[in-house]
């Protein structure tokens, strides 16, 4: 049966003759199944079977079923022969080297069994119906090579171990199941055998019958659980070709003579496409991630595709062999993987098939560049872009992130738009070559002849799908206006309701009709009605309402030319119906005061340069000033009051403002020498980085203007004006403190009290030390305004007042002026106490010259006098009199020396030493045990009753004594209780004890 007596006897016979051939057999077949083709016995199987099923041409099928220890394979096809049987027994030489198409090409693979079993055995049914089968036996194997002589010390030396595929046996009772044609059985070796089986059958999946296309299903049955295996569910795109005798002797230069015989190449792709195909989970469909050739290799393979190309491959079976034909076929996978891709489906899901830069394995690596490299030219990508025809290659599309909707939209603006779905950002587009489009830049592309047929509606569809998540990029999205301009930007915009009208949004909320043809002299930019729409809000726009109107920048600008405008009459027209439609109220706007309006005379003048005839203001203002009279149609029409909200002079018009920075950049309102109540302001706080805020800033303008003061007064005093004179409150370093208004500041530098300015008045009621120094306010307004504008009050509040203090040095200056003694010492007194950095040197002073009060220039030489016993050396000076504990402050005050700096006060006579009589001890205990008595005392050879110099006490007479005792004592006040006593020493107890009769303020 298969001859299989005459090989194994040529066999034996050849290794008798050469025992070395039978080690090689040995070794050899023992690599094969240890090595190279240890875990293939699935794959090698299978392949037998596809090759069966090839050269019968019939459908192939293989049933794998493992069961009681052992492996049984059934498949159809061609029954095994003779030189099958032949090529299963000899180490790579194969019967199938001329078969175009067939898997197994070296005649080895069957050595996998040999590394699960030691009785393998093969059954096939011939075409007549007879079966035939063929085995092989270790044991017998075994027994046969020890009956061999020459081999006894081969079979020694390897310890028994024989080839067990070398020499085949018939097998008398083989059975062949029905519906196919061959039978493998496979009695396993033991339990790691059958274990290692068991794996491989788990791990078998539709990469068989994809490698092995003449297999078109594998059953696979272990322990009565089967499932069957198929290529159903896979995408397969297949490239093959011969090869010419110069390529040949180009590409197969380096590869055995076997492989140069058999000229054909092949290169398979397969994906799955989502139905069920019998493999495993895990991996692509269960398809391991390796080169198939066709076998599995262990040449790693990421892509996420199945490969079976007829790579050449390394003697151990495991990896392909580098080399020119290796080559030629990453190329041709290249560009069938690139046919894949186009072959499938255009969605997204074709992204997750497009590969990375970065590869498993070197020949991973090549096969990715090589498709990078063709992918950006390929048409694979659809585009929903007008000018677009079916699949665009990547570098011709454009990605953009956003609703279908959108996209939509902007499907005739962006060329080769992608469709929504395909993840802008994903890293396959950008190896497509496909540029991402950001959302800016498309705002960008929505402009010229690209946009110039939409109409207004068609941008407000625009709007409804525009992605609104980032703001800035969609900044600039064009807006379509009433008047057929389109506008980069909702900024700037204004946008009506949409019954074209709104309501007032302040003040007493009085509705008004925003008609665009009445608003159009403004200029506005008015978003066309059928492009209204809330995301125009969100990004900038303004809704119409009268005031949203009339702070927009255009209607400030055409206020502030309407002036020089050849016709003022439809700004001024469009300008008082939006004031009377906002409720707009007197200086609540003052920038309005520019409004071009005609005055009675029929010339045209500034809104704030008329007047009302009827107004309270034009009876106060100065006929020479060249107002005019608003003209009466406009007050008929309009009213007094809208009038006077546009700047129209009814009475005083006043400037409201909040959080005003007192900066001379910012503070400007157009009022008479605002910069200079600015600057008096900022003196009065300390320097800050940070300018100060006034929280409510109102004022009264047009003060300049005034004739009739105490008309003017009247109303000032009087609520609601009344409220500009009070105090600001400015929030300077994050303190809140109070500065003079600018109108009561205003006021208080003009004379607008009986001809004289407020700062030289005093109340009635004020301090006396300020009389004789300010004339009394006039009668007829309360104290509280007369103070508020500035009318001396008291001689603190003066003196705290900026530059105060060098006004009341300057009254006291002043000859014309009377001030007694007993004031004068107060007002030094008070003038002692304030910062030496606030006054400047007087060049006059107020001063006591032989008694008399009197004016002294600095010339004449004052001096303030610190020590009595100094006033005998000075008296022919002007004398600064006033407390002496207070001389230093006040000679710092007035910028005048003491009186001892000016003489040199030195004892000039002499005298003798003498006791402190022990009665003034009682009175004076910090007297000092001695004196000096002088008959005639001289000090600077002037003659003095007394003098303490240098810590001692120089007198003359009972009076002189006395003062130097007392002032030596630090007890001034009882000097004259002193001089009593040196002339009464008896009258000791009666001073004691009124002295103990002093109250306790005075101790």
């Amino acid at each position: 049966m298969f001859d299989t007596e005459r090989l194994r006897d040529t066999v034996l016979a050849a290794w008798a003759a050469s025992p070395a051939r039978f080690r090689e057999d040995a070794n050899a077949e023992e690599d094969f199944a240890l090595g190279g083709y240890r875990d293939r016995l699935v794959v090698e199987l299978a392949q037998n079977a596809a090759d069966a099923a090839l050269r019968a041409g019939v459908p192939g099928r293989l049933r794998l079923t493992l069961a009681d220890g052992v492996l049984l394979a059934a498949n159809t096809g061609a029954p095994l022969d003779e030189t099958g049987v032949e090529g299963l027994s000899t180490l790579r030489v194969s019967g199938k080297k001329d078969e175009t198409g067939a898997a197994g090409r070296f005649g080895v693979g069957f050595a996998a069994v040999v590394s699960v079993t030691d009785e393998p055995s093969i059954a096939s049914r011939l075409p007549s119906g007879e079966i035939r089968g063929v085995r092989w036996s270790r044991a017998e194997t075994a027994a046969l090579v020890a009956a061999t002589p020459a081999l006894a010390g081969e079979l020694k030396g390897r310890e028994g171990h024989v080839p067990l595929l070398r020499l085949p046996f018939g097998d008398d009772a083989p059975g062949v199941p029905e519906g196919y044609d061959t039978l493998v059985r496979l009695p396993l070796r033991d339990q790691a055998a059958e274990e290692a089986v068991r794996r491989m059958l788990e791990e078998a999946g539709p990469a068989l019958p994809l490698s092995m296309p003449a297999l078109e299903t594998v059953e696979v049955e272990v322990d009565g659980r089967s499932r069957t295996i198929s290529a159903e569910g896979w995408h397969v795109v297949a490239e093959a070709g011969t090869f010419t005798p110069a390529q040949v002797a180009e590409l197969f230069a380096d590869r055995p003579t076997e492989e140069r015989a058999r000229p054909y190449w092949e290169v398979r792709w397969a994906v799955p496409t989502g139905r069920p195909s019998g493999g495993p989970a895990g991996g692509r469909d269960g398809v391991p991630r390796v080169v198939h050739a066709p076998t599995p290799s262990d040449e790693p393979l990421d892509l996420p595709a199945l490969l079976i190309a007829s790579f050449p491959m390394t003697t151990d079976r495991r990896h392909v062999a580098p080399g020119p034909l290796t080559d030629f076929l990453v190329s041709r996978a290249a560009e069938a993987y690139v046919r894949l891709l186009g072959e499938l489906p255009a969605t997204p899901a074709l992204l997750g098939l497009v590969p990375g830069l970065m590869g498993s394995g070197a020949l991973d690596a090549a096969i990715r560049r090589e498709i990078i490299a063709a992918l950006p030219d390929t048409p694979l990508l659809p585009s929903i872009s007008h000018d677009a025809d079916g699949v665009v290659p990547g570098g011709q599309a454009r990605a953009v992130e956003g609703p279908a909707e959108f996209l939509e939209k902007i499907a005739g603006i962006v060329p080769g738009l992608l469709p929504a779905g395909w993840a802008s950002r994903h890293p396959a587009l950008t190896t497509l070559g496909v540029r991402r489009v950001e959302l800016a830049d498309v705002v960008d592309m929505l402009s010229g002849e690209a946009v110039e047929d939409k109409d207004p509606a068609w941008w407000r569809s625009l709007y409804e799908t525009l992605p609104a998540d980032d703001p800035e990029a969609i900044g600039a999205i064009p807006v379509p206006l009433a008047d057929g301009r389109l506008v980069r930007g909702p900024r700037g915009t204004l946008v009506l309701s949409p019954d074209g009208a709104a309501a007032s949004s302040g003040g007493p909320g009085v509705p008004g009709s925003l008609d665009p043809a009445l608003l159009a002299p403004l200029g506005l930019r008015i978003v066309h009605p059928d492009a209204v729409h809330p995301l125009l809000l969100r990004l900038g726009a303004a809704e119409a309402t009268p005031r949203t109107v009339l702070e927009d920048p255009l209607t400030h600008a055409a206020v502030a030319e309407s002036l020089n405008s050849a016709d003022p009459e439809p700004v001024a027209q469009a300008v008082l119906a939006l004031v009377d439609a906002a409720g707009l109220t007197a200086g609540e706007a003052p920038w309005l005061a520019e409004l071009a309006l005609r005055g009675a005379d029929g010339e045209r003048y500034a809104a704030g340069e008329l007047l009302l005839a009827e107004g309270s203001l034009a009876g106060l203002i100065d006929p020479e000033v060249p107002f005019g009279v608003a003209a009466p149609d406009l007050v008929e029409k309009y009213g007094p009051h809208v009038l006077a909200a546009t700047g129209v002079l009814d009475g005083f018009a006043v400037v409201n403002d909040s959080d005003v920075l007192l900066d001379p950049a910012e503070c400007d309102h157009d009022l008479d020498l605002e910069d200079e109540w600015l600057e008096a302001v900022l003196d009065l706080l300390p320097d800050l980085d940070v300018p100060p805020v006034v929280r409510e800033f109102t004022a009264v303008r047009d003060l300049e203007y005034v004739a009739d003061w105490p008309n003017a007064l009247a109303l000032l005093s009087r609520p609601p004006l009344r409220a500009a004179l009070r105090p600001m409150r400015v929030l300077a370093a994050g303190e809140t403190v109070e500065v003079p208004s600018y109108t009561a500041w205003w006021l208080s530098r003009h004379p607008v009290l009986g001809g004289r300015r407020p700062v030289e008045l005093r109340l009635p009621t004020g301090d006396p030390l300020l009389f004789g120094l300010y004339a009394e306010a006039p009668a007829g307004i309360d104290e509280d305004a007369l103070t508020m504008m500035g009318v001396r009050s008291t001689l603190a509040g003066l003196l705290e007042s900026r530059g105060g203090p060098e006004e009341l040095l300057d009254l006291l200056a002043d000859a014309s002026l009377e001030v007694d003694r007993a004031q004068l010492r107060s007002l030094w007194i008070a003038l002692a106490a304030v910062d030496p950095d606030r006054v400047g040197p007087p060049e006059a002073v107020r001063a006591v010259r032989k008694g008399m009060v009197t004016v002294a220039d600095v010339e004449d030489g004052p001096v303030v006098v610190e020590a009595p016993d100094l006033l005998p050396l000075v008296e022919d000076r002007p004398l600064v009199l006033a407390p002496f504990d207070l001389a230093e402050a006040l000679s710092d005050v007035l910028d005048l020396p003491l009186a001892g700096e000016a003489v040199t006060g030195a004892v000039t006579s002499h005298g003798a030493e003498k006791p402190v009589p022990p009665e003034v001890r009682s009175l004076l205990p910090g007297a000092p045990a001695t004196y000096v008595e002088h008959d005639e005392l001289l000090v600077d050879g002037t003659p003095v009753p007394w003098r303490f110099f240098d810590g001692v006490v120089h007198a003359t007479g009972v009076e002189g004594l006395a003062r130097g005792l007392a002032w030596a004592s630090g007890q001034w006040g009882d000097r004259l209780a002193v001089a009593a006593l040196l002339r009464d020493p008896a009258r000791v107890p009666l001073l004691l004890a009124e002295a103990d009769l002093d109250p306790v303020t005075s101790l």
